[in-house]
């Protein structure tokens, strides 16, 4: 940053921030309290503790910087040899008064002999007779000027080693939308592949030919065509493994040729704790920004988010972290100091006055769901093969006589056929407010029973009201492919 008035950068040796001002009628102290002898050395030092001849030069003090100043007390300086000394010459001493530079200057010669003293140890010491740290890989300023590489350092020690490690396995996928092109002569247009935005991806698997990609559905959804961008910049166009929108989690699959990172590795997320750091890795806004890292910290690890997916609204169990996550950064990840991945990117809460509110889907959710995917194509859940809408929602006169004292549940507005419960008797008008005596008070706690508690080929008892009875009717659940609403 330059200062505006003198065109100079802050720290700049003759900045009067760094420099007391003198006028021009009051000499630097510096220069006035070296004036006391005709060569420029006080009066009071004798020749014998001047250990080496040599020509003072004020000028050369003067032009010091603060760095150098900086550099000379730092351990190791001692081992420099120095470029300027005090010559006296054979000239007759005078007595002045001179104690306070007496009592500096052996000061400082007290505190190099002290020096001297910890540092040639430590230099030329055998380790075994010192504590010495443990080697950290990290080498000092003038160390890697001296050799002219820069040693990485361990991966406990340095963040930007790790980043290094992981972000090639974080890629870019671009959803095509078919969009039909207006024709300005009249007639039908014609249908063009078109970007219609863009996320992250991380590589989670190579099996022979093909790298496995895990991403957010969302990401995906809708898609007509997508395209994977890999580390070097290359695009290779991608093949949907599988989706689920509840999860929010997709695979896609490239040519495992072109993918020259590795697979990432999935850590414990049950593990973390609130306060661990992480980093969040993607493509904020675009391709242009690829690979972004973010570091932040866990601000929970079991929170409950309703979010609104094709399938419905459901209650997503996510990790908390004030790691910046925004558009784009979707399916990347979130990971933790030891390079391992401990969650998927997803969401985050925005708006004025609102900072620090991304939540990423727990890798422990997300492993299973994702080699289930790729084993089958999709997440198989159990299937009632309805359609419905909350109680809360719908005007009383709907309700065909659903007792007053009824004041939640769901609204059976269609039925599949070929659906678990159509067989098992359930019919469209009919409300739900219970399933194995847990009260269900809308639609994602209907989902969130099924989900969390039922396995495909269970029986379930479901209390029904219909036309104002009460009714219990036994449903032996079936599965579905595809997510649907329940």
């Amino acid at each position: 940053m330059m200062n505006d008035q003198n065109g100079r950068e802050p720290g700049d040796r003759h900045d009067s921030i760094n420099e007391p001002y003198h006028g021009p009628d009051e000499p630097d102290i510096r220069e006035r309290e070296w004036q006391h002898g005709e060569d420029g050395v006080p009066d009071h030092i004798a020749d014998e503790q001047l250990t080496e001849p040599a020509t003072f030069h004020p000028e050369e003090s003067a032009e010091e910087t603060r760095e150098d100043a900086y550099r000379s007390d730092m351990p190791g300086a001692a081992e420099k040899p120095a470029t300027t000394g005090v010559a006296r010459g054979n000239r007759e001493r005078k007595k002045r008064g001179g104690a306070g530079w007496f009592q500096a200057i052996g000061g400082g010669v007290a505190g190099s002999v002290l020096t001297l003293a910890i540092a040639v140890p430590l230099l030329n010491g055998d380790p075994g007779e010192t504590n010495a740290p443990a080697e950290s890989g990290i080498q000092s300023e003038s160390e890697q000027q001296s050799s002219g590489e820069v040693t990485k350092v361990s991966k406990d020690g340095s963040l930007a080693d790790m980043v290094e490690q992981v972000s090639g396995s974080i890629v870019g996928i671009v959803n095509y939308q078919q969009q039909q092109q207006r024709n300005p002569f009249g007639g039908a247009g014609n249908d063009q592949s078109i970007p219609a935005g863009t996320g992250s991806g991380v590589v989670f698997k190579k099996d022979g030919e093909a790298a496995y990609i895990v991403t957010n559905n969302h990401v995906v959804e809708g898609a007509s065509k997508l395209e994977v961008s890999l580390e070097n910049g290359e695009r290779a166009e991608a093949e949907l493994v599988g989706a689920d929108a509840l999860s929010d989690l997709a695979v896609v699959r490239v040519d495992a040729k072109l993918v020259d990172a590795e697979p990432l590795a999935f850590g414990d997320s049950d593990a973390l704790r609130a306060g661990d750091s992480v980093v969040a890795i993607g493509n904020p806004l675009g391709l242009e920004l690829s690979r972004s890292v973010t570091e932040g910290i866990v601000s929970a690890t079991d929170r409950s988010i309703s979010v609104d997916t094709s399938a419905g609204e459901w209650e997503m169990s996510v990790i908390q972290t004030d790691a910046a996550i925004n558009q784009g950064n979707s399916g990347g990840a979130l990971v933790n100091m030891n390079g391992e991945v401990i969650g998927i990117n997803s969401l985050k809460i925005g708006g004025s006055g609102v900072e620090g509110l991304g939540f990423a889907i727990p890798s422990n959710d997300v492993v299973p769901l994702v080699e289930e995917m790729i084993e089958s194509g999709h997440v198989e859940r159990p299937y009632a093969g309805i359609s419905m809408y909350d109680v809360a929602q719908i005007p009383r006169g709907y309700l065909k006589g659903l007792p007053n004292d009824i004041s939640q549940g769901v609204y059976i507005a269609g039925v599949d056929p070929e659906g678990a419960a159509a067989k098992g008797g359930i019919k469209e008008g009919d409300v739900i407010t219970a399933i194995d005596d847990e009260e269900i008070e809308d639609g994602q706690a209907l989902r969130r029973y099924l989900y969390s508690e039922l396995e495909v080929g269970d029986q379930a008892v479901f209390t029904v009201y219909r036309e104002g009875k009460k009714t219990e009717i036994p449903v032996t659940l079936g599965s579905s492919k595809a997510t649907s609403p329940s």
